[in-house]
């Protein structure tokens, strides 16, 4: 299981915007701002996500090359791919595929995809045999 990750952003205040709006439908609400001053020589800015506790999601400003990093959240059913694909489109992504089953993975797979505003694609995913049902 994955703790946190980090990507680069063009952009901190139009991508912490973006996130903001795209992943309260996920119920990833708390954000964390960490001045890398804090930190040892060089640790850049931070701008954090999560949800239950748990900051995990980070940005930082840098190069990007989002054709290089996919990154998938889970949601608790398929109204939350609907909505947080919703909330991603109106913050400025662009469609990357959209809601549905991805009967290629699994009939129980129900997904949604977009672009962020500095090209990574995000999935938002409901698989039900991860949640017991």
């Amino acid at each position: 299981m994955l703790d946190h990750i980090f990507i680069s952003v063009s952009d901190t205040a139009r991508s912490v915007a973006f996130y903001t709006a795209a992943l309260a439908p996920l119920g990833i609400t708390a954000r964390v701002d960490y001045d890398g001053k804090d930190g040892p020589p060089g640790h850049p800015n931070l701008n954090g996500f999560g949800a239950k506790g748990r900051i995990f999601f980070w940005l930082r400003e840098g190069k990007t090359a989002g054709d290089a990093t996919h990154v998938g959240f889970v949601s608790n059913n398929k109204m939350e791919v609907d909505e947080a694909y919703a909330a991603a489109i109106r913050a400025g992504a662009k469609d990357n595929g959209a809601p549905g089953v991805r009967l290629y993975y699994d009939p129980r797979y129900y997904a949604a995809g977009v672009i962020d505003p500095d090209g990574y694609t995000l999935e938002f995913v409901y698989k039900s045999w991860q949640h017991g049902s």
